[in-house]
């Protein structure tokens, strides 16, 4: 991974600024000068946030082919907006037809439809957007269909059927899932932080159901993990698994390859790993990162990443703070929160009380959820719905705080440099008191 470098990093804000490649240019000669490993390391930051494009808004877009053949009946290419809406009351596969839409993802919008045959039932369909239907979409969207066909778990949202419009761009049909983010769903129904982690448990059961299929969903966020009722019960469903990595076997007979520098995934919920701009292998301990920030929200309102201050950041900063930036404990961050009364109210307690509540085992599981190090993280999903479950039967949790050593490597490891100079200077004051005091020692003898 490339050294940080703040005056690299103040440089290519700058640059961002200004338009025009003379003008960015002249600026960049009397910003670097002669110095030539400032310059290389401003020109790669510059490449690196061209080549990911518009991070923040499309995080899929990086890996997207920019144009694509058009065959004569298909429908004309653009890389405009086109709203979704123009396609209601149209009938797909011959049997589906669009009634609303209910969301748009990275490569596709999700409509209501009314299935007519065999059987008449209301369920959702995703089709690719126009102008993003090219080889690589196509085979991360037909990875998506593939993967969710390997799962078969009450927690995850089921595909029923799958094809292609006249046009030839793909969709897959998958039960109608009426539900709301989880997030929202709990701040509605005001759950307290036991029945919110309750409804947690079986969405690691899910994810670990995906893990054991060889699938990564690797964009766990609220707006992917629904909650509807059922006979009166509050049931979660994964959903959404297009940007998903298979593990154990290729899902599609098409090539798909992330090419380097791209970036998947959404900004606040991704692990460290996600955020690196080399060839780091995702693992399914990425998933329990996202989980752990789901938890995180689900008991604090908040997630350890500010969003607003991902917001004004470029894309390289962004990255370097969900890699580097340490997460506060939940019970520290309810303190600096100017909406922390609200966001009490929601869970059915007192500011106070709630703090109270997260300080010790779930600070301890949260950040365990947490690690960069991914080594130090939970292994499995499994393995953090257990710690969680027995927190609530009251049994004594896994997680524990990190070790004094533990704690000192990493600040040696951060503050290299610091440490040897500290180190240096100890020793040096140490032996001229040492020599100090021998030469006292002699002169008293004398």
């Amino acid at each position: 991974m490339p050294q940080w470098n703040p005056q690299a990093n103040e440089i290519f804000l700058q640059a961002l600024e200004i338009k025009g490649v003379a003008a960015r240019t002249a600026f960049l000669n009397q910003a670097c000068a002669a110095d030539l490993p400032l310059r290389q390391a401003v020109e790669v930051l510059l490449s690196a946030h061209q080549a990911a494009g518009s991070f923040l808004e499309k995080p899929l877009a990086a890996d997207f082919e920019a144009t694509r053949t058009k065959a004569p009946n298909q429908e004309p290419e653009t890389e405009d907006y086109v709203d979704p809406q123009t396609y209601i009351g149209q009938i797909i596969g011959g049997k589906y037809k669009l009634i609303e839409v209910i969301g748009e993802g990275g490569m596709g919008s999700v409509y209501m439809a009314q299935q007519t045959e065999p059987v008449k039932r209301a369920v959702a369909v995703k089709v690719v957007k126009i102008g993003m239907d090219s080889k690589a979409v196509l085979a991360r969207f037909e990875a998506e269909r593939q993967a969710l066909a390997l799962m078969e778990h009450p927690n995850i949202a089921k595909v029923l059927d799958a094809g292609a419009t006249e046009t030839g761009r793909p969709y897959f049909v998958m039960e109608l899932v009426k539900g709301v983010p989880i997030t929202q769903f709990c701040d509605e129904r005001k759950l307290t932080p036991q029945q919110r982690l309750e409804l947690f448990v079986p969405i690691c059961h899910a994810i670990q159901h995906a893990h054991q299929k060889g699938v990564i969903h690797r964009d766990i966020k609220p707006s992917n993990v629904l909650v509807a009722l059922y006979d009166d019960r509050a049931v979660p469903k994964v959903i959404d698994f297009g940007i998903a990595k298979a593990t154990g076997q290729a899902l599609t007979d098409k090539t798909l390859m992330t090419g380097f520098g791209a970036v998947v995934g959404t900004p606040e919920y991704m692990s460290p790993e996600q955020a690196s701009l080399n060839n780091l292998d995702i693992d399914t301990r990425s998933d329990v990162y996202s989980l752990g920030v789901l938890l995180y929200e689900l008991l604090t309102g908040t997630t350890p990443v500010d969003r607003k201050s991902l917001g004004k950041a470029a894309l390289l900063e962004v990255l370097r703070i969900v890699r580097e930036v340490e997460t506060p404990r939940p019970s520290v961050k309810l303190s600096t929160i100017d909406t922390v009364a609200s966001i009490a109210a929601n869970r059915g307690t007192e500011p106070t009380k709630l703090s109270r509540l997260l300080r010790g085992e779930l600070d301890w599981v949260v950040l365990k959820a947490l690690e960069k190090e991914r080594v130090r993280r939970y292994e499995t999903a499994n393995a953090l719905a257990r710690d969680v479950q027995h927190y609530l039967a009251g049994d004594s949790v896994e997680a524990c705080p990190p070790t004094l050593g533990y704690r000192l490597r990493k600040a040696y490891r951060k503050n290299r440099a610091a440490v040897r100079v500290g180190t240096v200077v100890m020793l040096t004051l140490l032996i001229g008191i040492v020599g100090t005091a021998w030469q006292a020692v002699q002169a008293q003898k004398q």
